[in-house]
């Protein structure tokens, strides 16, 4: 059965915009007959990475979690986008090796529009001292030196963006230019059964990244 499945790896600073465009890429891939996973850097957090801190061995983990549960969704023919910061080149390119079809986008806001944005106060409080290691204060982040897309979400509407990942997708082979008026799956596209998704699951649980 051929393999359908890709992972969008959506890139950048706290605040550039990832998760609003993963969310939205989400429901229109959905919307287009694709199962989807949306791997939130938030979310992940909270449980895939439980108990993990923001050294830069706990940062480089989270990725590697993240990207082992994007490749078994896109083994199995389905889409996972990542909204993580990923701020280390190194370690996104690790990603990159292990997922067969991998789509970098590089989320590119300036910091300070994305201190403007920032409706959880976290940029102050890095800024005030009260919070280290944050990236883009006092931690680098490493931006994309070749990805498949460059977004600028200081510049663009969050609808343009979403055209141009899109666009990319088509030009990649990835999606089917047919899909847009039809709103049906990919010719060829693998169905993913009930019995693939809990196989996946039972595989994630037993390696311990699922309660």
């Amino acid at each position: 059965m051929p393999n359908n499945g890709f992972t969008v790896w959506l890139t950048g600073l706290p605040s550039s915009g990832k998760s609003t465009l993963a969310a939205l890429l989400a429901a229109e891939l959905q919307d287009r007959g694709h199962p989807v996973v949306n791997l939130d850097g938030d979310e992940v957090r909270m449980r895939l990475s439980k108990g993990l801190g923001f050294s830069k061995e706990d940062r480089d983990e989270n990725i590697r979690r993240i990207s082992y549960v994007a490749r078994v969704a896109s083994d199995m023919g389905g889409v996972a986008i990542t909204s993580a910061i990923s701020p280390y080149r190194e370690i996104r390119d690790e990603a990159r090796a292990e997922i067969a079809q991998f789509v970098e986008v590089f989320v590119s806001c300036p910091v300070e529009v994305c201190i403007q944005r920032d409706v959880k106060g976290l940029y102050k409080k890095a800024l005030a001292g009260e919070i280290k290691g944050f990236t883009g204060i006092d931690d680098p982040y490493e931006e994309p030196l070749d990805p498949e897309l460059v977004v600028h979400t200081d510049l663009e509407e969050e609808q343009e963006s979403i055209r141009r990942i899109l666009d990319t997708l088509e030009r990649l082979g990835l999606l089917s230019a047919s899909e847009n008026n039809g709103r049906a799956p990919a010719a060829g596209a693998p169905a993913v059964s009930d019995d693939e998704r809990e196989q996946a699951l039972t595989r994630l649980r037993g390696l311990g990244y699922l309660e």
